[in-house]
């Protein structure tokens, strides 16, 4: 059976009211994808967020009755709390609260599924728990009783300890992590040297960028490539996923699926998750997916530029993926600059993306013709295997091919060249 819980929200800013709306209807989707059963809502217009109780006395009695009413045992806040906040909030209300980051951890924590994510989530709900120490438990801050000096300042002594255990955990995890970081810089070196460009998928949260990973992997990945997790929620995916596709004129290159972005994405998961989005800062063409059915996706369009800026993005070329058009009255598939206007989940408007796709990087290529001769045979299979063949001919002195190559290919292989 399913927890109930009750959310609450303050909106600050009256000018902002669809914003604050939205934001509600993200943390119900929140709470219903950590399996809650979400029994009712209360929010508050206020000038200042109450240092004592997040919302004003009146609402924490109003909310009170709500959940007498609806008989819940949890509350989740819209906003972070502090840890006096909380403890002042579950003394009125009588019963359990958490806010939205710790929403978004429990989510978290729940789907990462490879060693590299539980080790970010684990350092992200650590460094969250840490400062709210003080009053997690009745017995942390107290003075031991008794006469004398023996049981003096115990508590503090067990909130000190309880500090050191959560400080090393946090040090021993740093480790660890740095070790996974190393490995995966090497893997994007090895991929570097190969010379075959990146582009990665970004977005706001449910998109739908794995769908579109997995429809461009059907219609251009190798048999043997995994399609990566797919679900309509929140957060479906947190591994970030390397696929390899090879367009018809053998034309090479890697595709990234990443974690999406959110509201009031916590801080700390933003740090924590910071080495796997290297892989974004390094890619060399950003795939920005937006829910066109979703009437906010300009504003989480913004929030997502923000956090790209956050974490170092700079100077990568960007189109826009108007992903779920299927789902509006837009006509579909359509192309306006570097917006692109799909459906993934329909497959449709993949080959106009991926001819984008393939201007934006894989120009690093020329046409040659090349006499290569026959004691030569495996440079022609090579040819034949990474490169566009127009046309192969036979001369006596050698197989002539007129191909479409890399730069980097013609400029190995220039003694084979024919200078026209």
């Amino acid at each position: 059976m399913k927890r109930k819980v009750i959310l609450a929200g303050v909106n600050v800013n009256s000018n902002q009211q669809e914003n604050f709306k939205s934001s509600m209807e993200e943390l119900s989707n929140l709470a219903e994808a950590c399996d809650l059963e979400v029994a009712g809502a209360l929010t508050q217009n206020v000038k200042h967020i109450h240092k004592g109780y997040y919302m004003g006395p009146g609402k924490v009695e109003e909310l009170r009755m709500l959940i007498e009413q609806e008989d819940s045992e949890l509350v989740v806040f819209d906003d972070e709390l502090s840890p006096s906040q909380i403890r002042n909030l579950e003394e009125e209300l009588k019963c359990e609260v958490i806010d939205r980051t710790t929403l978004i951890l429990n989510i978290f924590a729940s789907r990462a599924k490879t060693r590299e994510a539980q080790l970010q989530v684990e350092m992200a709900r650590l460094k969250y728990l840490l400062p709210r120490l003080i009053g997690t438990r009745e017995d942390l801050g107290r003075q031991g009783g008794g006469s004398g000096l023996k049981n003096r300042g115990a508590g503090e002594t067990k909130l000190e300890l309880d500090r050191r255990k959560i400080e090393e955990k946090i040090s021993k995890l740093s480790t660890e992590l740095e070790q996974l970081t190393l490995q995966r810089k090497t893997q994007r070196k090895q991929r570097n040297k190969k010379d075959v460009p990146v582009a990665a998928l970004v977005g706001y949260t449910n998109a739908g960028k794995s769908t579109l990973m997995n429809a461009m992997l059907e219609k251009y990945g190798d048999k043997d490539e995994k399609l990566v997790f797919e679900k309509d929620m929140l957060f479906a995916t947190l591994e970030t996923a390397v696929r390899r596709l090879e367009l018809e004129n053998n034309r090479v290159f890697l595709l990234t699926d990443t974690v999406g972005f959110i509201h009031k994405l916590p801080h700390h998961l933003v740090r924590a998750f910071r080495s796997t989005l290297e892989e974004v800062t390094e890619a060399d063409l950003l795939i920005h997916v937006l829910d066109a059915s979703d009437p906010n996706h300009e504003q989480h369009k913004l929030l997502t530029e923000k956090v790209l800026h956050e974490i170092g993005v700079k100077g990568i070329p960007m189109i826009y993926v108007y992903n779920k058009v299927d789902l509006t009255d837009m006509e579909s598939p359509s192309v306006s600059n570097s917006r692109f206007y799909l459906s993934a989940k329909k497959r449709q408007g993949l080959e106009e993306l991926t001819n984008k796709i393939s201007t934006e990087i894989l120009n690093d290529y020329s046409q040659q013709k090349m006499l290569i001769p026959y004691t030569d045979g495996e440079i022609v299979s090579y040819f034949n295997n990474n490169a566009d063949v127009i046309s192969t001919e036979y001369d006596e002195k050698g197989t002539i091919l007129h191909v479409i190559c890399k730069n980097s290919d013609a400029e190995k292989y220039s003694q084979y060249v024919i200078q026209e």
